[in-house]
């Protein structure tokens, strides 16, 4: 698959670029898209909620009340969770919710990922740009150019670029990245993936192993 790169102010350079069909092409797994997003997902929760039980609440264990004659319900201790004060029944503890998945399923799904988003045409080629100094103004300038400025979009380079990052970071629609920090769920939640020129080959060989 061939795509046309384009420059800074997206316009078309004149080159074209060959997207491998075995990364950009393939039929999507749309399982293996699923267990790759809920690993993202659930790898980014705290899971440090909790609650006080039984044994955790401060108080008196005494008996509060003799065990028959009553004519109420048999009771124990004011620290059971029948009473107002008492601890929580089956309350939250904290865990790990994270898991582990097959590195090959993981390269499935991104490959899946990418080759949805070039399928919709929602893949752009980028000419390798940078910034003299880190400046929102320049990198809205880039999103305008692209007609994103309103949309999700992500930049891919090939290695980290400080620039651009910092230019980039206030920005809430916007993310950039690196072929190495790829991920399933950063793929499919933006409207536009900007592929620079020189990641290119850094993705291939990545998903292609």
């Amino acid at each position: 698959m061939k795509v046309a790169v384009l420059d800074i102010q997206g316009k078309d350079t004149g080159r074209k670029v060959e997207l491998s069909d075995t990364v950009y092409g393939i039929e999507p797994n749309k399982h293996a898209v699923y267990l790759d997003v809920k690993q993202y997902l659930a790898n980014k929760r705290q899971g440090t909620s909790k609650s006080k039980e039984r044994a955790e609440i401060s108080g008196s264990t005494r008996k509060i009340k003799k065990q028959k004659g009553t004519g109420t319900a048999r009771a124990g201790s004011i620290k059971s969770g029948v009473f107002r004060g008492g601890g929580r029944i089956f309350g939250p503890r904290p865990q790990d919710h994270s898991f582990k998945l097959n590195k090959n399923l993981k390269k499935l799904a991104r490959k899946s990922a990418l080759s949805i988003q070039a399928k919709d045409n929602n893949i752009v080629v980028v000419e390798d740009f940078n910034f003299e100094s880190p400046k929102t103004k320049y990198f809205t300038d880039v999103l305008e150019a692209f007609g994103v400025e309103n949309k999700k979009s992500l930049f891919v380079f090939a290695e980290p670029n400080n620039n651009v990052y910092l230019s980039s970071r206030n920005l809430k629609r916007s993310k950039t990245t690196t072929n190495t920090g790829l991920s399933t769920y950063e793929l499919l939640n933006v409207n536009k993936i900007i592929l620079l020129e020189s990641s290119l080959e850094g993705i291939e060989s990545n998903l292609s192993k």
